[in-house]
């Protein structure tokens, strides 16, 4: 039987990996002894996680903008020479509404960080990763199976996500290069709060409604913790993940729908 494995030599590139779910990923590639560089909006956020885990670097950056996704990776070779997997997990939530009522605005911003953003940061580390023959993963949805109500700026960009996986994974597979896309369904913490907030709100609901909604939307009728979606990057990073590209997994207890029933 195959043990997970590792190699701690590996550098590893998390997009959005001072907070949230990306820290959970970065913290647990750390303790599997990896060398560690991210990038975050949030300079705050990355000051606390610098001063927890000494040992990585970091760029403050918006993905969404090329010059500082360019820095990002410059300051990648600068601190660590090389570049063995990468973590596309940096995303907003957009705008929860009907098509019709989303402003240009939002709809831009939200294709902006979560499919530009990851673009950007695959298109400068293609060319390192060819060197080390590594990993892509990215962070996509449940959203990505399905169409989602009220979401259409992110399902749009987390489909796309699908799309530009499975088309990377067939250009950069001859270069040894694996490219494969995690989908969670809704993660327990502060953004979902928000969502499911901006969700009652909309549609003139209690809070508690729309979270039991979405607890029913899957089989296991559960949330996902985000060490699940942390510990299938680093399987997806590992060894025993040598023969696994173009996939779209999903870590969501089994998404049936994504319709409201309050709308029914």
């Amino acid at each position: 039987m195959g043990k997970l494995s590792i190699r701690p030599e590996q550098v590893v590139m998390i997009s959005a990996g001072a907070a949230g779910i990306g820290r959970v990923i970065a913290e647990t590639f750390l303790n599997h002894d990896c060398h560690l560089h991210i990038c975050d909006i949030d300079e705050n956020a990355i000051s606390n996680f610098l001063a927890d885990h000494p040992s990585a670097s970091a760029t403050k950056a918006d993905i969404s903008n090329v010059a500082q996704v360019e820095q990002v990776f410059d300051d990648v070779l600068d601190r660590h020479g090389r570049l063995d997997v990468l973590v596309n997990n940096a995303g907003i939530p957009g705008p929860t509404a009907q098509v019709e009522d989303i402003e240009p605005a939002d709809w831009d911003q939200t294709i902006a960080v979560d499919l530009n953003g990851h673009f950007y940061c695959t298109r400068k580390a293609i060319p390192l990763l060819k060197r080390s023959r590594g990993s892509i993963i990215s962070i996509a949805s449940s959203v990505a199976f399905m169409g989602c109500p009220g979401r259409a700026p992110y399902t749009a960009s987390k489909w796309a996500i699908i799309g530009l996986t499975k088309t990377l994974a067939m250009e950069l597979g001859p270069h040894g290069i694996r490219v494969n896309a995690i989908c969670p369904g809704s993660v327990d913490g502060d953004r979902v709060d928000g969502v499911i907030e901006r969700d009652a709100k909309s549609r003139g609901q209690t809070a508690q409604a729309i979270r039991d909604v979405y607890l029913r939307q899957s089989s296991l009728r559960t949330f996902i913790n985000p060490d699940d979606v942390a510990n299938l990057a680093l399987f997806l990073a590992s060894d025993l993940a040598s023969k696994i590209s173009g996939q779209v997994i999903g870590v969501d207890g089994h998404t049936e729908t994504l319709t409201n029933w309050l709308d029914e």
